[in-house]
């Protein structure tokens, strides 16, 4: 038995997501034969709870980013694929450092897993650790298979702060940060949030959903050693996943020098 509410809010969603643009409670009642009373019932519901808002027209409703984080905040729950763990095992042991599988939470990249470097200094990272998605090297891997338009929606709501000496400080030097890396194959993370910490990042997509793989560890101890953990990276994709798996389903992340796609 459907809800006729709840099939109403997903009328709705959909028909936003085809319409693309703002829409008045005219428009929305006329285009699914809703008294006028019901369709007004329904917009200043989900425009009071923020689910809706009133852009620069007055009068006229379009949804908000809330819908896409909740989404992801769904999503970030969801068990790890034992591929990828498999994957940070490895990589642990080759490199020595640890090993954080990140997903999108809203403003944040959350540490799904952790495998941590037996070294007694190392990056001390958690399980369910929330780091900031735009000056990290795990969210500009996120961030590179996201679309402009969701990288805008997202940006324009930073609130930027110097963190560390290699802070992105500009929704312009974030993209830059996005291009870089897909250029070199990995995104370079140095004191950008965590100062004295240095991390390699690439985004994996597996089942549709797409986290950030990342190697980090002190400084001083990785930065001379990043472009060779970038080529170990991808080699153990290559391993585990196929030869063709990154250059399938990341088409715009290139391959390092000596890597093997």
């Amino acid at each position: 038995m459907l809800v006729r509410q709840v099939e109403n809010v997903l009328d709705l969603l959909e028909f936003f997501a085809e319409r693309g643009r703002p829409a008045s409670l005219a428009e929305v009642s006329q285009h699914f034969g809703w008294p006028r009373s019901s369709a007004y019932n329904l917009l200043s519901t989900l425009n009071a709870r923020g689910y809706l808002y009133e852009p620069s027209v007055r009068g006229k409703y379009y949804p908000t980013p809330r819908w896409l984080a909740i989404a992801q905040q769904i999503s970030a729950a969801e068990p790890v694929p034992e591929e990828l763990i498999r994957l940070g095992l490895e990589l642990r042991d080759l490199t020595g450092e640890t090993v954080c599988i990140g997903a999108a939470a809203g403003m944040s990249v959350v540490f799904l897993e952790v495998v941590s470097s037996p070294a007694r200094v190392r990056y001390a990272a958690e399980v369910g650790q929330r780091i900031p998605i735009h000056s990290t090297a795990s969210g500009w891997s996120i961030l590179s298979q996201w679309s402009k338009s969701q990288r805008a929606s997202l940006l324009r709501k930073v609130e930027f702060e110097r963190y560390g000496s290699g802070t992105p400080m500009s929704v312009e030097a974030v993209e830059d940060r996005i291009r870089t890396g897909l250029h070199n194959g990995w995104f370079k993370s140095a004191s950008a949030y965590s100062v004295d910490l240095g991390g390699v990042s690439i985004p994996l997509i597996v089942a549709e959903r797409v986290y950030s793989f990342t190697v980090a560890g002190p400084l001083n101890r990785v930065e001379e050693n990043m472009p060779r953990i970038a080529m170990q990276v991808h080699e153990a994709v290559a391993r585990h996943f196929g030869p063709d798996y990154l250059a399938a389903t990341i088409p715009s992340l290139t391959t390092p020098p000596g890597g093997a796609a």
